[in-house]
């Protein structure tokens, strides 16, 4: 770290074995983790608090203040968990007093260029492809993976283990383990593949598909598509999971693909 090419402030708590390439910037309210590598031209400011083994790469912008006129200089925070990868000009905003905190999880990754807002809660294993906009207060599940230039609403949810196709526009909430595609965005099928890879077994993932069946596919609306649901599955987490995702949804679920325009099967990724 040579510290004659950067702008360290000595307040700043820096771990062991942490990398400042030239040309960063670091506020004085950071906390950096053991073996993280910061690249040059990284600008971290208040607020930061940056886990274990992460690598930070040039352009990033970590922890400024809110884009939101709300916002009065209150002290809140950034925070990136252990492990996680944040490309070229990434830029992730510290919270408001809304939550207080803006969190990216650990062991993920946010492509070049990707804008993470006040308030947004990213889960662990997730990656967000090249330029995907979050709005303010999204929350996104773990496992999650987001298509590039793909602009999210404020306060809408990504449900865990699912994934968002390309250029999306996502205005509703997005539950667990589907993939969603199309515009307007629309369910498509099941996340089976990324599913797989996860190590859940054929009965866990079969029976996914038939809960999602019954969510989508058979003409209910989402209460009794929920009551049949509970009625008629046995209780487990990944039930359970989409079950309290449409419950807690206050803007709604995304639609049931249109029969118009093909099958749920189809692979628009």
């Amino acid at each position: 770290m040579n510290q004659a090419l950067n702008v360290i402030h000595p307040d700043a708590r820096i771990g062991n074995n942490v990398v400042v390439e030239p040309f960063s910037t670091i506020s004085a309210d950071v906390v950096i983790g053991d073996g993280t590598w910061i690249g040059p031209n990284v600008t971290i400011m208040d607020g930061a608090r940056i886990g274990r083994n992460c690598q930070i790469f040039p352009g990033a912008v970590i922890s400024a203040i809110p884009q939101d006129l709300k916002f009065k200089g209150e002290e809140t925070v950034a925070i990136i968990g252990d492990n996680s990868i944040i490309r070229e000009c990434v830029t992730i905003n510290r919270g408001t007093s809304a939550k207080g905190k803006t969190v990216v999880g650990s062991n993920s990754m946010l492509m070049a260029y990707v804008h993470v807002a006040h308030d947004c809660h990213i889960g662990n294993y997730c990656i967000l492809v090249n330029s995907v906009g979050l709005a303010g207060e999204v929350e996104v599940g773990d496992f999650a993976i987001i298509g590039g230039m793909t602009a999210i609403h404020q306060f809408c949810r990504i449900g865990s283990h699912s994934m968002v196709g390309g250029a999306s526009k996502v205005r509703k909430d997005v539950p667990p383990f589907i993939r969603a595609s199309r515009e307007p965005l629309q369910y498509v099928g099941v996340n089976t593949i990324g599913l797989r890879r996860r190590k859940f077994g054929n009965d866990t993932i079969y029976m996914i598909q038939d809960i999602l069946r019954v969510l989508y596919q058979k003409g209910l609306n989402t209460s009794q598509a929920l009551e049949k649901i509970l009625r008629d599955f046995p209780e487990n987490e990944e039930r359970d999971n989409i079950v309290s995702f449409v419950r807690d949804s206050t803007r709604g679920i995304i639609k049931g693909y249109d029969q118009e325009t093909g099958s749920p099967d189809d692979d628009d990724f």
